[in-house]
């Protein structure tokens, strides 16, 4: 008998909320099978089987708070008797229809397809395509299916030569680690797999009585979010446990414009909105797990953070000078070419090194100032926009740095990037230039307080030594988090930056 017990969950962080158990009694469970997510204040924690077993009793049921070192459950031997659980996981939502079993060949195993460990913090991805059908042949290691989170895309490959004998999790249907979404009639060759007759549809189930409104048990990551944003939760429909409000609850609340503010008389409760029909000329599609989450991210932003946007302009001769001088002679010797991004990452970091308010981010009433310069560069991909990290670039030189966000974008545009590489910047760098942007306000990549924005390059006529000539100019624009940023810091900021790019032998001399 093995305890799953409640991890340490950080500093200053004394409980949590059983978010969702991915398993119940009586399912037979691997050791580090993830069993159970748990919601805090500050993040969501993963806590894994300790041993291999069944999941003979869980102790603590979703929407129960606990401490670090309390037993959530327990693991018996493979087979052990079940107990009966005093708060057992809720059954989950019915998935989206999955496609019919086939019948295997006398004599092939069927081998279970798997979804993998997502990484930290992700508890469930969306079946986002099949790649095969059933009764069709694969080889093993080869890409079956994509799933999406709200992070990255993940593709699980066959564990086998075979055919594809059944797919449980069709497109479209939420998965967690571990959950079997496909089988394979490990050896079959195509032809040799029969469809069977799909079942009767099930009749359809007679709706449940709205559960009771729970809004006055939150959990710690839901009073946070009302005690920093003024949200009212009177009109906020739970979808926990028992009707209780969420973390995804409170999130979605806050994009509506009258959340924040004194809770209101409760009115009737109005009849669902149906969704609007589109035209002959209109195509409605789902928006993608990625998409959803940048969406919520950068509204979250806005309503955190008092975000502000200062400009300054950068004459970029001298850089473009130096590149053209050197650009072959660097390419050949370090095998990449010289753009503009090394610049710009060494002339940010010398700028925060003056200004490390720009370096830090705000834990409620504290602020950490960051004496390490992991900078987040934007990338635009086919899926949508993500900030892979390039760590410690005060240590890189020039031509570390161009290959370390070549690396990275080759990474993002292929979909391989791990969530480590998605998380622990300090800073962030946007370059909507390369796209023809000239002017814009980049919103904050929370719990960043900075991001700078860069622009297309364009000749202007600039006043130099009193003749008028020919610049090619760059418009800079910083936004700021003026809660701890002030504006003279921010001003400043930018004049370094400037200055290290008017003189690039600042980095050289360390001026």
């Amino acid at each position: 008998m093995a305890d799953i017990l409640t991890p340490v969950l950080g500093e200053s962080v004394s409980e949590a909320t059983i978010a969702k158990w991915t398993k119940k009694p009586g399912d037979a469970v691997k050791k580090d099978e993830i069993l159970v997510e748990l919601e805090t204040d500050k993040v969501s924690l993963e806590v894994a089987a300790p041993a291999d077993g069944t999941l003979t009793e869980i102790l603590a049921g979703e929407g129960d708070t606990v401490t670090p070192g309390a037993v959530l459950g327990r693991i018996g031997a493979a087979g052990a008797a079940v107990a009966s659980a005093p708060a057992a996981a809720p059954a989950a939502a019915p998935a989206p229809a999955a496609t019919p079993a086939a019948a295997p060949a006398a004599g092939a195993a069927l081998l279970d397809v798997k979804t993998p460990v997502m990484g930290e913090s992700v508890a469930e991805g969306a079946i986002s395509r099949w790649a095969k059908k059933v009764g069709e042949s694969v080889k093993k290691d080869e890409i079956l299916v994509e799933i999406e989170t709200d992070k990255v895309a993940v593709e699980v490959a066959s564990p086998a030569d075979g055919v594809i004998a059944e797919i449980v999790a069709a497109d479209g249907a939420t998965v967690t680690p571990g959950q079997v979404i496909a089988r394979i009639a490990a050896g079959a060759s195509a032809g040799s797999v029969a469809a069977a007759p799909a079942a009767a549809p099930a009749p359809a189930a007679a709706p449940a009585a709205a559960p009771q409104k729970a809004s006055e048990h939150l959990s710690p990551a839901v009073q946070r979010i009302v005690s920093e944003t003024g949200l009212s939760t009177a009109g906020i429909a739970g979808t926990g446990k028992d009707g209780r409000i969420t973390k995804g609850d409170a999130l979605a609340a806050l994009a509506t414009p009258a959340a924040v503010a004194v809770a209101p008389v409760a009115a009737a409760p109005s009849a669902p909105v149906a969704p609007r029909e589109v035209g002959p000329r209109e195509e409605r599609v789902k928006m993608t797990r990625l998409r959803q989450t940048i969406a919520r991210r950068l509204k979250e932003s806005q309503n955190t953070a008092a975000q502000l946007t200062t400009f300054n302009e950068v004459d970029m001769s001298t850089v473009m000078s130096l590149r053209n001088a050197y650009k072959d002679v660097f390419e050949k010797r370090h095998g990449v070419k010289l753009g503009f991004m090394s610049f710009f990452a060494k002339a940010v970091v010398a700028a925060l090194k003056d200004i490390p308010a720009l370096n830090a981010e705000i834990d409620g009433t504290d602020i950490i100032y960051k004496n390490h310069y992991d900078l987040g560069v934007a990338v635009g991909t086919e899926k949508g926009l993500v900030v892979p990290v390039l760590r410690d670039v005060d240590d890189l030189s020039l031509a570390g740095i161009e290959k370390g966000i070549a690396a990275l974008g080759k990474q993002a545009r292929d979909g391989t990037l791990s969530l480590d590489q998605l998380q622990g910047g300090t800073f962030t760098i946007t370059n909507g230039g390369i796209y023809g942007s000239l002017m814009s306000t980049p919103i904050l990549n929370m719990p960043q307080v900075g991001i700078l924005g860069m622009h297309a390059i364009k000749e202007r006529p600039m006043v130099v030594n009193g003749q008028i000539v020919a610049r090619p100019m760059m418009y800079l624009a910083l936004s700021y988090d003026h809660r701890i940023v002030d504006g003279k810091e921010a001003v400043t900021f930018l004049v370094r930056v400037k200055e290290g790019l008017e003189d690039p032998q600042r980095f050289v001399l360390d001026v």
